[in-house]
């Protein structure tokens, strides 16, 4: 069968074609510009750049959609049954895309379960420093260095799922002040425990004041944010002093958190006198008066003004978020305006019509020579050659284009049918074997996803053993009773590790 769509006549010269390509390419060009600034964000964090890749996304098939409306336009003015043509770019692009997907969507698996595993840390954390705030007979020398092991881990733990957050540390929170409070601790350890909160709160209240002077105020606002949690972390101090730490410690935030805004305050003013120069590029364009160009010369210069003004855009950053669509909207139509008007004064002229008609019949020509040939290989690369010519053929005056076209393609339809009919039998026998392979390696991976299932759960049970059996070393004999449960829940891990270790065996040994 033709491998193409055919090619309905439209009026036109050499050099309009040269010339509507202008449009064409500049479209093109400012799509590979998008895609090359995707290509250069993948290399980033991927959690950090969503709002950078959706507004390249829209970008690119804004442009997209406005080339697919504009080929079917001129279809519909030839006549013709317009069908969309291959675009590499934009499958290069939607294949960029798919990777994004595929990185954040790892990505936020990865996080989602850190931060589950870190909750359940926290949790187990949380349980335990209730039993020890709550003991009526503690042991206060063990009890108070137990504490400072946990508060140490806790540190340790990276974030949990949002919605957990507050009470998390809520809850760590009031059962570490309540260790403090109630637990019978003598007065020096608590004044050794609050010297040392003081010395670290203090620590804190330096870096925030340190920030003050970094250059970079996003980077200074994230790292604030640490040094807050940190804070929330440490223990308390005297409660005599308390109150004037946090004071100390939130007008040394304030500082930075003022830069901040006035950093972002100065971005909103860039953005503004962005939209004041986009907007004097609308006006330029606007103002191009060409209804009456008569001359190639007249609209070579005008193209080479409009591609100017469409170049300095591109060195103009965002304008703000309300007015950037609507401003690129605008610049853009009277852009399109611009080059239509300029295809419309080509399609008028008509040479190379007659020459473009001569070269297509000297092509059926050489179609119907190669249509009852039997050596299938090198016919169809010549016919495939003779496909690809006829392409960069221009158009013929209408009265011709089906005739010409219709000869053409029922000769390369006559060789490629019989070709077809010549190999479907060995067709069919490929086709068997391709499913066989393919059903075959579905199972494998079926085999072997449930192996890799069965592995991360081992694992797990194995760390969640291994650390209780570390953390038994830290009760005395008086939590005797804990002991007693952690170690029965110790036995339950080995003995569900025993069977998913069966299993695994199993699948190893249906694999050989």
């Amino acid at each position: 069968m033709c491998i193409f769509a055919p090619q309905i006549g439209i009026p036109s010269l050499g050099h309009f074609l040269e010339n509507t390509i202008v449009n064409v390419n500049d479209n093109n060009m400012e799509k590979v510009e998008l895609m090359e600034q995707l290509k250069s964000l993948l290399g980033n964090d991927v959690t950090e750049i969503k709002e950078q890749v959706e507004e390249i996304k829209s970008q690119f098939y804004r442009i997209y959609r406005q080339e697919q409306e504009t080929a079917r336009k001129q279809a519909e003015e030839a006549g013709e049954a317009f069908t969309a043509a291959a675009d590499e770019v934009e499958t290069e692009f939607r294949q960029l895309l798919q990777v994004y997907k595929t990185q954040r969507a790892e990505a936020a698996a990865k996080r989602e379960e850190e931060m589950k595993q870190n909750q359940l840390r926290k949790e187990r954390i949380i349980e335990m420093m209730k039993q020890l705030a709550e003991s009526e007979t503690a042991d206060v020398s063990d009890n108070m260095q137990q504490v400072r092991d946990l508060q140490a881990e806790w540190k340790t733990i990276g974030p949990v799922p949002a919605p957990m957050v507050a009470t998390l540390q809520k809850q760590y929170a009031m059962y570490q002040e309540k260790f403090y409070d109630l637990v019978k601790i003598n007065y020096e350890l608590r004044e050794y425990d609050f010297k040392k909160n003081l010395e670290q709160k203090e620590a804190l209240i330096a870096e925030a004041l340190a920030l003050q002077e970094k250059a970079d105020i996003v980077e200074a606002n994230r790292i604030l944010q640490k040094l807050h949690e940190e804070w929330a972390e440490i223990g308390p101090v005297a409660r005599d002093l308390r109150e004037d730490l946090w004071n100390r410690f939130k007008e040394a935030s304030t500082v930075i958190n003022k830069r901040h805004q006035e950093y972002f305050d100065q971005l909103h003013q860039r953005e503004q006198e962005n939209l004041v120069k986009k907007e004097a590029l609308v006006a330029q364009i606007r103002d191009l008066d060409y209804e009456d160009f008569k001359t190639n010369k007249q609209w070579d210069d005008a193209t080479a003004k409009v591609q100017a003004l469409q170049a300095e855009w591109r060195t103009i950053g965002f304008a703000p978020k309300k007015n950037n669509q609507i401003i690129y909207d605008e610049f853009r139509s009277y852009t399109d305006k611009f080059f239509a008007a300029k295809t419309a004064f080509y399609k008028s002229l008509r040479d190379e019509l007659s020459e473009n008609l001569k070269r297509k019949r000297e092509l059926v020509a050489e179609a119907e020579a190669l249509k009852e040939s039997t050596d299938w290989r090198e016919t169809a690369d010549k016919l495939i050659e003779l496909q690809k010519r006829w392409k960069e053929v221009g158009p013929v005056a209408r009265k011709y284009s089906d005739e010409v076209w219709k000869q053409f393609t029922a000769a390369c339809d006559y060789f490629f049918e019989q070709k077809k009919a010549a190999r479907k039998a060995d067709h069919a026998a490929y086709l068997e074997r391709q499913a066989a392979r393919q059903n075959q390696q579905k199972k494998e991976v079926a085999a072997e996803n449930d192996r890799r299932k069965l592995v991360r759960m081992y694992e797990t049970l194995q760390a969640e053993t291994k650390t209780m059996e570390n953390n038994m070393g830290f009760f005395s004999g008086k939590a005797e009773g804990l002991l007693k449960g952690m170690q029965q829940k110790i036995n339950a891990n080995k003995a569900r590790m025993a069977e998913i270790e069966a299993k695994i065996n199993e699948l190893d040994a249906a694999a050989e």
